[in-house]
């Protein structure tokens, strides 16, 4: 048990200075962490990807309530915004953990590397939507909000990389659709949780001690060291060529992408 605390600490240090550095949703680095971590541990393959997918989720809850106060500070989050689109938000995550929940880990493995094929091209490529529009309706947001939180909750991010572009795309400037986005992973972390936890409760073989799909050692260890690492991260941000990293990081993407798929057939 030890061994296995260090191991997650381990992964949250690594996981904390990315996000930090890139500028890039904790999940999108634990996820496939955990992933690989799990295979490791010779978990049941059936279930490697939901707890991974559970646990990712669990652990956004406390990096989002630190980014979201960092940014609350800086006057960088758009409530209007906010509340227009956490009511989706939450039907639409929650949603989401129950349709993982009913779909296999094969699916769910190569859904995901398919989806790092598509953030390491936006990143290779520098893709940015140019706004075009203001914030739709309630029922425009409430649809948004929805799409996003089903869409991250099959992924076990924060959203950050779907509501950026599409709150860019709404005319709102990149520095307040970052903080909003930040603002917006914590009902994506906080409702993906709960479905998580409700949809594994009854699910038998998953190693414990967990919660439904929340594995608590890799919980305990991540959140531990990832809040303490991302400031280091962004600081490190300022003296690092970042350009650069981030194709860099691109590249990794698409390796650890390639894995996964490679994983989910083998």
């Amino acid at each position: 048990m030890i061994t296995t605390y260090i191991l997650y600490i381990c992964l949250g240090a690594v996981a904390g200075v990315l996000a930090g550095l890139l500028g890039i949703g904790g999940g999108l680095v634990i996820v496939p962490m955990l992933n690989f971590a799990f295979e490791w541990q010779q978990f049941p393959a059936e279930h490697i990807q939901h707890i991974a997918l559970g646990t990712s989720m669990a652990t956004i809850i406390f990096t989002s309530l630190s980014s979201m106060r960092a940014h609350h500070k800086r006057g960088a989050i758009n409530y209007a915004a906010f509340w227009r689109l956490a009511p989706g938000i939450i039907v639409g995550t929650y949603l989401g953990s129950w349709i993982a929940s009913l779909l296999s880990t094969l699916f769910l493995k190569v859904f995901f590397g398919l989806f790092l094929y598509y953030v390491a091209t936006q990143m290779l490529l520098n893709i940015k939507p140019k706004g075009e529009r203001d914030l739709p309706g309630r029922a425009g947001t409430f649809a948004a909000g929805s799409g996003i939180g089903v869409f991250s909750a099959l992924v076990g991010i924060g959203g950050g990389t779907l509501t950026v572009p599409f709150l860019s795309w709404c005319n709102q400037t990149i520095h307040m659709a970052i903080g909003t986005a930040a603002a917006v992973g914590l009902p994506i972390a906080l409702a993906g949780t709960t479905g998580y936890v409700i949809n594994g409760w009854s699910v038998s073989g998953i190693p414990g001690p967990h919660l439904g799909y929340v594995y608590i050692p890799a919980l305990l260890g991540i959140i531990v060291t990832s809040t303490l690492t991302a400031p280091f991260g962004a600081k490190l941000a300022h003296s690092l060529p970042v350009g650069k990293l981030k194709r860099i990081f691109a590249i990794l993407l698409f390796l650890v992408g390639t894995r996964m798929l490679w994983s989910a057939f083998m």
